[in-house]
């Protein structure tokens, strides 16, 4: 059986680990999906993939594929009509992220709260400044937009902190750590009460374009927006002009509409805005966890069992 991968190990150790796991399995790797030869494409029943890289047309070509795993959560790039139509079995790495995402979400937080930006600016600048304004966690409310797995961590981690915790998932459902929940129909209630917004919503269309001007308008103008989930969450413009307009503090911004980020962008230079190359999830722990999913559910595949962690839905999209 041909496992054809364009998600490619750092470590050496990892692809020889799998190469040990399933020696009856061959395995090719490749930068890119184009780059793989017609004739294992048309051969491969397994494609592993960050899922960014796959169109409709290799699909169709693909004559023998069964099962793609995606080394990452999101599939909003993912052909789901085409793989729909084909029954192709899809997995993702849902549930990797969550230690790496809460640690950043965290760090950013303490960052704002301490005023990072201005106190190393002060050092370039062989400056003393003992009145920087400095604030604290403790006691402070903090939303969660997207209650799932990462957001749970988030609040066990923040908890540390004695912070106040609100959660928003599309079910209201209780999330541990989390002391009151939410559905997305009821942000009008939980802005208001927030001085830290956090979303690690996913790409859907219940929540492409999800936070309209109100939203913005109903945060305390002391609040700090946090966005580690996607970018289509919010239309830029409109949160650039809550930002100049004192609606929010600060933003810290992981995603975004266009990735990478255009180098004339202004949020580079906004001095209330914070970017990362979208980073929140990449450790040195991630390739290891996505590949204990792959060779878990492998082992079923090879087996025809059943027993797959994190299948998607693809009709749905998640």
């Amino acid at each position: 059986m041909l496992v054809v991968s364009t998600f490619i190990p750092d470590q050496q150790e990892l692809v020889e680990r799998l190469k040990i796991h399933f020696p009856a399995v061959t395995f090719s790797f490749y930068e890119n999906i184009d780059l793989v030869p017609s004739e294992e494409w048309t051969a491969a029943e397994v494609l592993i993939t960050y899922g960014e890289d796959l169109k409709p047309h290799h699909i169709h070509d693909a004559s023998a594929l069964r099962w793609i795993m995606v080394t990452s959560a999101g599939m909003e790039l993912m052909p789901l009509k085409e793989l729909d139509e084909r029954n192709i079995l899809v997995t993702n790495a849902k549930g990797i992220h969550k230690i790496p995402m809460a640690e950043y979400t965290l760090a950013m937080m303490l960052q704002t709260a301490r005023n990072t930006k201005r106190l190393i600016a002060s050092e370039i600048e062989g400056k003393w400044d003992r009145n920087t304004p400095i604030s604290e966690l403790n006691g402070r409310t903090l939303t969660i937009l997207g209650a799932g797995s990462i957001g749970g961590e988030i609040a066990r981690l923040a908890s540390a902190f004695s912070m106040r915790i609100l959660g928003v998932n599309s079910s209201g459902r209780g999330v541990p750590f989390i002391d009151e929940m939410y559905t997305l129909n009821e942000l009008d209630i939980v802005f208001p009460q927030s001085d830290y917004v956090v979303s690690v919503l996913p790409s859907t269309i219940e929540t492409r374009r999800l936070l309209k001007e109100k939203h913005f308008s109903l945060m305390k103008n002391s609040a700090v927006f946090i966005n580690v989930g996607r970018g289509d969450l919010v239309d830029e413009k409109m949160m650039m002009h809550a930002l100049e307009h004192g609606e929010i503090a600060h933003a810290v911004l992981d995603v975004f509409e266009v990735e990478p980020l255009p180098q004339d962008h202004p949020f580079w230079k906004m001095e209330n805005v914070t970017v990362t190359p979208h980073l929140s999830s990449r450790t040195k722990g991630y390739q290891p966890r996505a590949l204990e999913i792959f060779q878990h559910n492998l082992q079923v595949y090879l087996q025809g069992g059943s027993d797959y962690q994190n299948i998607i839905n693809v009709k749905r999209g998640y």
